[in-house]
């Protein structure tokens, strides 16, 4: 192997880790839509966890707590993915915000939302939500801005 084959390899290789998060995660994501992690499912473990806490709840706070639960999830768990694939379009690249990058990354996060609910779609204990998609959306935007806004305060700092 030369020398320009070994750098190859070595930034092919840099580069698949950059993204092997982002499967991982998708992959988790495809979890979370199926029957397994339906609002029943959810709300039993949510009640089981106050319920360690210390607290019991009524079925109306239950239902009230497992929706807001639920509904943060969907925002996290989109953030969390517009990080990570703004990180894999960078791939350790100088600088630390592009535009292009950030535009990659949302395009993924909103296919990626709406297919995710169309699969939902699909199952039988769930349903598919446009306003769950626009919840990811806004993840996935809440996670970009800070990148943003991180990247100029460190600008400003050098």
């Amino acid at each position: 192997m030369t020398t320009d084959q070994t750098t190859q390899s070595l930034t092919l290789m840099k580069r698949v880790g950059y993204w092997l998060p982002v499967i991982a995660m998708i992959i988790l994501m495809f979890g979370f839509s199926t029957d397994v992690f339906s609002g029943q499912n959810t709300q039993s473990i949510i009640v089981r966890v106050i319920r360690w806490l210390g607290f019991d709840p009524n079925s109306r706070a239950a239902l009230r707590i497992n929706f807001i639960a639920r509904k943060a999830a969907h925002l996290i768990e989109y953030a969390l993915l517009a990080a990570l694939l703004y990180r894999a379009f960078r791939s350790g690249r100088s600088p630390r915000w592009r535009a292009t990058w950030a535009a990659q990354a949302m395009t993924v996060v909103i296919v990626w939302a709406l297919l995710d609910e169309y699969h939902q779609s699909l199952t039988q204990s769930r349903t598919g939500s446009i306003y769950d998609s626009l919840i990811d959306m806004a993840g996935g935007s809440l996670a970009l801005a800070v990148i943003y806004l991180l990247s100029r305060r460190r600008e400003k700092a050098i």
